[in-house]
């Protein structure tokens, strides 16, 4: 492994070359590393599968494809970058998006490559120089891509990938007095002491970190896209920062949708994630599995009732846990109040519209919120009302490159997509010229 602060110093000396880089030519080498991402989708995808157990048909089918489309989507829509000239008293204001220098990127291990790239391609195309340092339990596909970019042309020292341990690769990246922007996925302990180390010299950081997000289920709904929404969270073993964990369902309803979500959820097929049959895969790592069953058990110590579920599938191998459905639980409980990742789901009651935004939103976090209504108006009132930087309405998990993506409260800070993405990677100018005071060289 190469020291972070050699590759600090490496994307440092590139900087000044690829920040001269016309646009254009840096659309081209961003879509020339998507073209070879696309030709190595089914490799990237076996790697990734077998680094982290997320499912194959999945990786081959939108994961991969859409690491790719990240790199064009910031590609083209940096050659579109720009906002109009205003005049103030006759002066023109012009406003700019500058490169900001050496981007350190620190990406978790639930999806890999495409959070990786939903840094990495805006950074670059910014004309920033990046250092990437992959979370150490699934690295194999950050060196990957740094092969693709290699062989799409990309110069030395634009992206660099740093290998190793966050405690001493990750500290050293944050802390160097060279990085100019620091971006970040994971929890919030880790973000407090990136923060503080970026603090120190006043580096500017984008934080995107734990959820608790809520699914509002009103009697209105439909009941049977309900449940579809409501199982669509176990995606990914529950390892996905934005899933909606927390099931708030209308009193009148509740009985029916549990019945409705238990037979759903039996249906699910868990496995091999290499299996083009397999629904849930393994969790990542044994810590991650007996944090999660952690969690279930103390909740089952504390009165909650398994209404699926409840434990590990050890039948499987030591890393699968069962889809599970918890009742019973208050709502300052641990396992309503804290992140657990992993496939765990809470299920509580609601009587009146009031008291389902309450509930939605007594937590600490605000990433994101889940409604399911039939009423228009309703979710206007209610999406209005929710602490979360997206709410989906009858739908989940639709995301839009050009839409603003991030947390609020203890689930981050900033905001990342379109131009929000370069409003963060770059510092952002205005150049006031006066209409007089010119030479005339005719």
């Amino acid at each position: 492994m190469i020291s972070a602060p050699a590759d600090v110093a490496a994307a440092k000396a590139a900087f000044p070359g690829w920040a001269a880089t016309p646009r254009a030519e840096r659309a081209r080498l961003l879509h020339a590393i998507a073209d070879g991402v696309e030709r190595r989708v089914e490799e990237l995808a076996q790697v990734e599968t077998a680094d982290n157990g997320a499912l194959l048909r999945s990786h081959r089918r939108g994961v991969m494809p859409r690491v790719a489309h990240n790199f064009r989507f910031f590609a083209d829509w940096l050659l579109t970058l720009g906002h109009e000239d205003f005049e103030t008293r006759g002066h023109t204001n012009q406003v700019s998006w500058d490169p900001a220098g050496p981007c350190v990127l620190i990406t978790p291990w639930n999806a890999p490559l495409m959070l990786a790239t939903w840094k990495v391609a805006p950074a670059l195309a910014a004309g920033n120089t990046v250092v990437l340092k992959p979370a150490e339990w699934s690295p194999l596909t950050a060196s990957l891509l740094a092969d693709i970019a290699a062989g799409a042309g990309l110069p030395d020292g634009v992206l660099n990938v740093v290998q190793g341990l966050g405690g001493e690769a990750g500290a050293a990246l944050v802390s160097h007095p060279d990085v100019r922007r620091i971006s970040f996925t994971g929890s919030v302990p880790t973000a407090r002491h990136i923060a503080g180390a970026a603090a120190a010299n006043l580096t500017p950081v984008s934080l995107e970190l734990g959820g608790k997000s809520p699914l509002l289920v009103f009697a209105d709904a439909d009941l049977d896209l309900a449940v579809d929404l409501a199982v669509e969270q176990y995606d990914n073993a529950g390892q996905v920062c934005l899933a909606a964990t927390r099931l708030l369902v209308e009193s009148s309803v509740a009985e029916e949708f549990t019945r409705r979500f238990a037979a759903r959820a039996a249906e699910l097929v868990q496995g091999d994630p290499r299996e083009e049959a397999t629904d849930l895969g393994p969790t990542i790592h044994r810590r991650q599995l007996d944090k999660i069953d952690g969690f279930v058990r103390r909740a089952l110590d504390a009165g909650a009732r398994a209404v699926v579920g409840g434990g590990p599938d050890t039948a499987r191998g030591d890393l699968y846990y069962r889809p599970t459905l918890l009742a019973d639980v208050a709502q300052d409980s641990e396992i309503v109040q804290e992140e657990v990742f992993g496939p765990v789901l809470t299920l509580q009651t609601f009587d009146t519209e009031d008291e389902a935004v309450e509930l939605a939103n007594d937590t600490r976090f605000g990433l994101a919120a889940t409604l399911a209504t039939g009423d228009r108006e309703r979710a206007e009132r209610v999406t209005a009302r929710l602490a979360a930087g997206t709410v989906w309405v009858n739908c989940f998990f639709v995301r839009d490159l050009r839409a603003p993506f991030g947390g609020s409260r203890h689930s981050g800070i900033g905001r990342e997509g379109g131009t929000w993405s370069f409003d963060f990677y770059c510092d952002v100018k205005n150049t006031v010229t006066a209409p007089k005071g010119w030479r005339d060289h005719g």
